[in-house]
């Protein structure tokens, strides 16, 4: 109680996380709320077509994850560099995680574009659901170097506290989303009907406005008026920094090792996770219906607790990158509090609130009976899933403890995630929501040696001191 009158006082803190919080937490909401309209509107063609496109999907979800990686890592560095102050080290990781990021993107692409048929084929075996996702997929492919830019972008420029141009242009894509998906699945607005591939053109339509919006609104700041414009306008050729290139050895030794792990870890866990979607897809159209609308909700849903995480992990990093440990610590343990309390609430109001979640859907009595109880699996399990989200995205990664993060979440997902989906989904063929939460047992060992892992205090230390 001590530690909840100290963090409620501390108004210092409280502004800091709301002034990320909520603009991350409402970004974070549009982009799960047009998903959620994206399945609603595809759902209109059949569960097949809304199993395709999920199925499909997962190539962006381990893309995505991927780029989580870079972003995660960038934004590590950055938000410390922030706290000192450096502008030209902030673009140098700008710089960096664009050329990682761009370049990973072209692994999704290549795939995805020529041989989108093969790759629905490791998801499943019905040639309905092949033919819809790949009509997807190859359209959806060229989007991702876009994303690439723009989430690189977004996550350093977060990282410096500056919110708000992200979530406006966040806005304007989505409207642009929405508008054409009307027009090009249904073929109205004199657009031809298109069904899936016409979501698809969509996505990439809004992409490219996003992108190119962000762009031209971050590189017209000037230096001077605000920290981005300082940022962008920043030199790092040889005579402004002293004789120091942007490529040089220690820099780039700094970034790998911080980043490292983070890619490696969001690959390797949206790997696992893509797993689990092997298992689904084998499950019948039903059970893969309902946990790809389950997640969708539960995507929108947890976007506030997320807001809290990103939150954190800036505001912990400039604490850090100033050498003002002890405040990053006190700050750390608020962010538990505020977790843990919030999602608890989060989850009753998940139980309160499942059949009007599920009345939005038209699908049938038996997927909606999988939801209803997958709904109930994902709020039991919600306090400690963010718990963990937050320690491992957040606080250990915030001070450069990556390797530890690292070894939590692959860790759960290998060694118990993906064994408890084998055995649930097709070795007992339990129903959905009985796999569901055998896999997410996993949460139950990652809150055990995390915590362990955040009272070491490992995590506590400014990795961007020279």
């Amino acid at each position: 109680m001590d530690q909840i009158k100290r963090m409620l006082r501390d108004t210092s803190f409280l502004k800091k996380t709301l002034a990320i919080m909520i603009p991350v937490a409402l970004q974070n909401l549009l982009n799960n709320v047009l998903n959620l309209v994206d399945t609603l509107m595809i759902g209109q063609l059949g569960e097949t077509s809304v199993a395709a496109v999920g199925l499909a999907n997962k190539v962006f979800f381990v893309f995505s994850l991927l780029m989580f990686g870079v972003c995660s890592g960038s934004s590590i560095l950055s938000a410390q560099y922030f706290g000192r102050r450096e502008m030209v080290n902030i673009k140098r990781v700008l710089r960096l995680g664009l050329m990682i990021g761009v370049s990973a993107s072209f692994l999704f692409v290549i795939p995805g574009l020529l041989f989108p048929g093969y790759v629905m084929r490791i998801f499943t075996p019905q040639s309905d659901m092949i033919v819809i996702g790949a009509s997807y997929l190859a359209v959806i492919a060229l989007s991702y170097p876009l994303t690439a830019i723009s989430n690189t972008y977004t996550a350093v420029l977060r990282s410096m506290h500056y919110v708000r141009l992200p979530v406006i242009i966040t806005m304007v894509s989505i409207g642009v989303n929405v508008t054409l998906n009307y027009g090009l699945i249904y073929g109205n607005f004199g657009l031809p009907k298109m069904g899936v591939a016409g979501a698809a053109l969509a996505t990439l339509v809004a992409r490219i406005v996003e992108c190119a919006s962000l762009l031209i609104a971050v590189h017209s700041k000037k230096a001077g008026d605000d920290g981005v414009g300082d940022f962008i306008h920043s030199k790092y050729d040889r005579q402004a920094e002293g004789g120091v290139a942007f490529l040089n050895k220690p820099f780039l030794q700094k970034f790998l090792l911080t980043a490292s792990p983070v890619i490696a870890n969001e690959f390797m866990w949206g790997l696992g996770v893509t797993m689990y979607s092997l298992v689904y897809g084998r499950m019948g159209d039903a059970a893969t219906a309902a946990i790809t609308i389950t997640n969708t909700v539960e995507q929108v849903i947890l976007v506030f607790f997320f807001g809290i995480c990103n939150a954190a992990a800036v505001v912990l990093g400039n604490e850090m990158g100033a050498d003002k440990f002890k405040k990053a610590e006190e700050y750390a343990k608020n962010y538990m509090i505020l977790q843990l309390v919030l999602s608890v609430v989060g989850a009753v109001i998940t139980l309160l609130c499942r059949e009007y979640i599920i009345g939005i859907f038209q699908v049938s009595e038996l997927v909606a009976g999988y939801i209803r109880l997958s709904l109930a699996v994902f709020a039991i399990y919600m306090p400690a899933r963010m718990v963990n989200c937050l320690i491992i995205v957040a606080i250990l990664r915030s001070g450069g403890d990556t390797r530890a993060s690292l070894f939590l979440d692959v860790s759960g997902v290998w060694l118990i995630g993906i064994p408890m989906a084998v055995l649930g989904g097709l070795v007992f063929q339990l129903p959905i929501y009985i796999v569901y939460a055998m896999i997410l047992i996993e949460e139950i060992y990652k809150l055990v040696l995390g915590y362990l892992r955040y009272r070491q205090k490992k995590w506590l230390k400014n990795i961007v001191a020279d």
